[in-house]
């Protein structure tokens, strides 16, 4: 077959189709073929007990640019949504569904390849959470769960002190500097430590999940200015099953991820 290369010019060329490539693969006796023979069969195997193959490599080139894509799609929804030039509240409300959503996807993704940037802009903290009050609200929450049948009395049970030490360890100093500084930071490390350390016999998730919604609260931090949730229910849902799951030398990009979600 005539074939035009890289040069421009028309050269002819031999093309062999995928039976032949087969065939001959494991019929030579060389390194190369042997190689061949040991990737193919890999892939056979694969698609008999599987059902399917997959091109690794080829996913990853394209799930970087789709990601690429896909941002910025949402970016330009996020703006048409801005400069209303939508017909109806229906259509505008679907959009904002679907770009929070988006955006938290993105985050995962991001998390997932290990490129989560640290947070530029962070919020001063106004409140400070006590020891006292942390557990009356977690007492609150276990009544709560305890009349809708959903948790049992372990739920809550404190063991040697554990969250005492986690509350104080948000405010501690080190050479006359807060080592978490801002309310993004504290709250990102609440999160991590009480999910991370079981300080409770049952239900750390959810206390974690809960005490890191009250302490935004309270600094004014847990909406934004046009009043939607930093982070949505599912996104919360996902940090938390994430932190639980992580390695510990993960710990510092799971605090960059939970700070980013809780990003202007």
């Amino acid at each position: 077959m005539e074939h035009t290369a890289a040069d421009g010019k028309t050269y002819k060329t031999q093309f062999y189709n995928l039976d032949a490539i087969i065939s001959v693969g494991y019929r030579v006796n060389s390194h190369r073929a042997t190689q061949f023979r040991i990737w193919a069969t890999s892939i056979i195997r694969d698609h008999i007990v599987k059902g399917y193959t997959l091109n690794r490599e080829r996913i990853s080139q394209l799930r970087q640019k789709q990601l690429s894509e896909f941002a910025n799609a949402v970016s330009l929804i996020k703006k048409t949504i801005e400069t209303k030039q939508l017909s109806t509240k229906e259509e505008s409300g679907l959009l904002k569904v679907i770009t929070e959503y988006a955006n938290s996807w993105i985050l995962l993704q991001q998390y997932d390849k290990g490129k989560i940037a640290s947070l530029e802009k962070t919020t001063k903290a106004i409140y400070k959470l006590e020891y006292d009050e942390a557990q009356n609200v977690i007492v609150e929450l276990k009544n709560s769960l305890l009349a809708q049948r959903e948790t049992s009395d372990l739920f809550g049970i404190e063991r040697h002190k554990g969250l005492d030490q986690i509350v104080s360890g948000l405010c501690q100093t080190f050479g006359g500097r807060q080592l978490y500084p801002s309310v993004e930071d504290k709250a990102a490390h609440l999160l991590y430590f009480t999910i991370k350390d079981h300080p409770f016999s049952d239900g750390n998730k959810r206390i974690a999940s809960f005490l890191f919604i009250v302490f935004l609260a309270r600094n004014n931090c847990l909406f934004r200015k046009n009043g939607e949730r930093k982070i949505n229910d599912n996104a919360m849902v996902a940090l938390a099953l994430l932190v639980a799951e992580s390695e510990a030398k993960q710990k510092d990009i799971m605090i960059k991820l939970i700070m980013n979600f809780l990003a202007e």
